[in-house]
């Protein structure tokens, strides 16, 4: 059974990839900066990286999903409750992936818990320590992330704009003066040119370093989905990790890098559906409302990991996107939008449904 435990474990993990490597990079992606595979290629690296960061500075996360906090300590350490919840949550989390749906996979493992930890203690379950310190931050953090991605917004559309008028660089050129029989008279001041590089080059110009302002934007939005996409992996990771405490077959950095590099192929090979919903379907986006869609996002993200809260990267994604596209007029899909709300809403007691069958399973 302990192997199955641990088959298990990296199944919820690959699942977690499937329906959360691309979230990070949604705005890369959305906004045409990148493509689908190096938008994906990016997300996996950085994922993989904060998921090996997270022995070192998510400790906090990973022993709050060990459930001793929701059922009786000695409950939560035997693997029947383990296996029952990893397995509850990754069944719910593949179903998610495979509709097209960004749920958060803390809901689905808190509504796991939940499910096994009334079949195993039925009343004992401490369901005030689940709502203060697991639902809390998990429901506030969607709209938390609409005002500051709703204010940036705006700014940064006059920055990125910007950015597309000024030249790919600038360059200086002899002006020549020509007789009228063809001859070359004589050469005169040298005359500045601005354009871009293939202008400046067709004309045989002398280059003149300048920043390359879409460049600095572009750099800034594969810089906030990889920050979004390490602080993910941070805070994902020490949760499904924790699941595998009870058998204490792997230690922790071991684990980590299991649980990472399952997420990576279940991202490579999974993440297309949910690459589409949040790039195409919620909102249009431009590099503008990208860029601040993103920086919320890694900003949001990237405090709750350090601080050790179980925030969603999904709801707070989502949210940035919401925030981003109404300071635009663009506003949201609302069909969409209400089918990743219903989706949010069902996603506990779901987990908890399967995460109850699975532990009644197991006997």
């Amino acid at each position: 059974m302990e192997t199955l435990l641990v088959l298990t474990v990296l199944f919820l993990a690959a699942t977690n990839g499937a329906n959360d490597n691309f979230k990070g990079v949604a705005v890369v992606y959305g906004s045409r900066r990148a493509g689908y595979w190096t938008s994906l290629g990016w997300a996996s690296i950085t994922t993989l990286a904060g998921s090996l960061s997270s022995v070192f500075l998510a400790r906090a996360l990973l022993k709050a999903f060990t459930g001793a906090g929701l059922v009786p300590a000695e409950v939560a350490a035997q693997l029947p409750f383990a296996l029952a919840v990893a397995g509850g949550a990754g069944i719910t989390v593949a179903l998610a992936a495979w509709r097209g749906q960004p749920i958060s996979t803390t809901h689905a493992l808190v509504g796991a818990m939940s499910g096994v930890g009334l079949m195993a203690v039925g009343p004992a379950v401490k369901f005030g320590t689940l709502g203060y310190s697991f639902l809390l931050p998990l429901l506030a953090t969607p709209v938390i992330a609409v005002l500051p991605a709703y204010l940036l917004a705006p700014w940064l559309r006059r920055l990125t704009a910007r950015a597309e008028r000024e030249p790919e660089c600038e360059c200086t050129v002899s002006a020549v003066q020509v007789s009228a029989d063809g001859l070359m008279l004589r050469t005169g001041m040298p005359v500045a040119i601005a354009g871009t590089v293939a202008e400046c080059e067709s004309v045989g110009a002398r280059r003149v370093w300048r920043p390359d302002a879409r460049g600095v934007v572009d750099g800034l939005l594969y810089l906030s989905g990889g920050a979004v996409s390490f602080a993910r992996g941070l805070n994902d990771t020490p949760k499904i990790a924790a699941l595998l405490l009870p058998i204490a077959a792997l230690d922790d950095s071991a684990s980590a890098l299991a649980v990472g590099l399952a997420m990576l192929v279940g991202g490579l090979l999974g993440a297309a559906r949910v690459a589409r919903t949040m790039s195409d379907r919620i909102t249009r986006l431009d590099a503008g409302g990208a860029l601040a869609a993103g920086l919320t996002t890694s900003l949001l993200v990237g405090t709750a990991s350090f601080s050790g809260l179980p925030v969603s990267t999904t709801h707070v994604s989502v949210g940035a996107l919401a925030g981003s596209g109404i300071s635009n007029g663009a506003g949201v899909d609302r069909p969409v939008m209400t089918a990743i709300v219903l989706s949010w809403v069902i996603t506990v007691p779901v987990g908890a449904m399967f995460g109850a069958l699975l532990y009644w399973w197991l006997g």
